[in-house]
């Protein structure tokens, strides 16, 4: 169940807040701060340092690039401890005036792992929706000329 959102925002507008591991708090549903960002970010292997939670209660995490195509898809492991590990695809594609993005999240560990992912899926829909909407929002308000 792939989480797909339409935006007036160009393809480039949408890539530049993907790559802005800086803004990796903002539209990421859970994180609550970043504390370091790796300076080749998002080349692959690369690494967003970043908090979780709700303060005092944050927990340290990592969330890194597997994979990326400049422009137009971003490959990252997150951890969620004690949850495990997940590979989350994001997707920028243009359309028309504007572009979509696409989402989807993949549980790596045990024991989520185990569930069927269309279950996975379903439990993650609306976090993720949430987190495109945030994305696509940055994205517009940076496309707007000021």
């Amino acid at each position: 169940m792939t989480v797909v959102r339409d935006t007036t925002a160009g393809a480039a507008d949408v890539w530049n807040v993907l790559s802005d591991g800086w803004s990796y708090a903002t539209w990421v549903v859970g994180a609550s701060r970043i504390r370091a960002v790796d300076p080749h970010f998002p080349a692959p292997g690369s690494e967003i340092h970043h908090s979780v939670g709700l303060w005092p209660a944050v927990l340290n995490d990592v969330t890194r690039v597997l994979a990326m195509t400049e422009g137009r898809k971003l490959v990252l492991e997150a951890r969620g401890m004690p949850a495990g590990k997940a590979t989350i695809v994001l997707r920028v594609t243009p359309r028309g005036t504007g572009s979509r993005i696409e989402m989807i999240e993949h549980a790596r560990t045990l024991p989520f792992s185990l569930v069927p992912e269309t279950v996975q899926h379903a439990m993650v829909y609306p976090r993720n929706r949430e987190a495109t909407r945030r994305l696509a929002l940055l994205a517009e308000r940076a496309a707007v000329p000021q």
